[in-house]
């Protein structure tokens, strides 16, 4: 398959993604310069030319997404989540598999990270298309990082140098990060990450550096922080 072919769909996972953060509704439909949490995400690909699809996991009694507003050209499809992220993702894998073949990509994304730069995906799709793995954004730890034990009393400091922090989007084909997650559940393996899946496969992901302001929302002053990124943007 040439890479004029391959298809590209993009999976948001936005069904039990935690905490309230003091607000009447769960983190991802709290506003954001004008528009919801999971609007903004959804804005970073639903006009992207190479963008084939969206499938959205959603909780099972979410009554927030049907008044949500965007529009677009491709198709934007809603599955119900599982317990975990993981379940969630394989539940839109399952909603992709009369459209998406075997090579295609998949690209899991946070419902919570709505400052992804384009310029970012770009790069991923381009570098990512020719790679036999896939893998994913990242950013390299700058902060010093201590290990503590139980009681929260300093073990020792990690070495920094090759540490990164995991981004998304993870781009990985279809059917390579289907078995990997289901073969990940079945061995009983904490998936933390799709990354993480592919790499208990025995596969080896590539990290591609992204833009640190590509964060996640997951405390009140996160909210702020994306209203300033997003603001500073053309």
């Amino acid at each position: 398959m040439t890479v004029v072919e391959q298809k590209f769909w993009v999976i948001i996972p936005a069904a039990g993604i935690g905490a309230r953060m003091n607000a009447d509704c769960p983190k991802q439909y709290l506003k954001l310069n004008g528009k919801t949490v999971l609007e903004k995400t959804l804005d970073c690909f639903i006009h992207h030319p190479r963008i084939s699809g969206v499938v959205v996991v959603l909780a099972e009694h979410d009554h927030y997404w049907p008044d949500l507003h965007f529009k677009t050209d491709r198709p934007v499809m809603t599955v119900k989540g599982g317990d975990e992220r993981c379940h969630s993702v394989l539940n839109a894998m399952d909603g992709l598999q009369e459209f998406a073949d075997e090579q295609d990509w998949v690209l899991v994304h946070d419902a919570a990270r709505p400052c992804l730069q384009k310029d970012d995906l770009d790069k991923l799709l381009i570098t990512m298309a020719t790679h036999p793995v896939g893998g994913l954004l990242g950013a390299p730890v700058h902060d010093t990082i201590k290990k503590i034990d139980p009681v929260n009393v300093v073990e020792q400091t990690v070495d920094r140098e090759y540490l990164w922090r995991a981004l998304t989007p993870q781009m990985f084909r279809y059917g390579m990060l289907k078995e990997a997650l289901n073969n990940a559940l079945n061995d009983g393996y904490l998936v933390t990450d799709d990354a993480s899946a592919i790499e208990h496969a025995g596969y080896a992901p590539l990290m591609l550096e992204g833009s640190a302001d590509n964060i996640k929302i997951t405390r009140p002053e996160d909210l702020a922080l994306a209203e300033f990124y997003l603001s500073q943007r053309k």
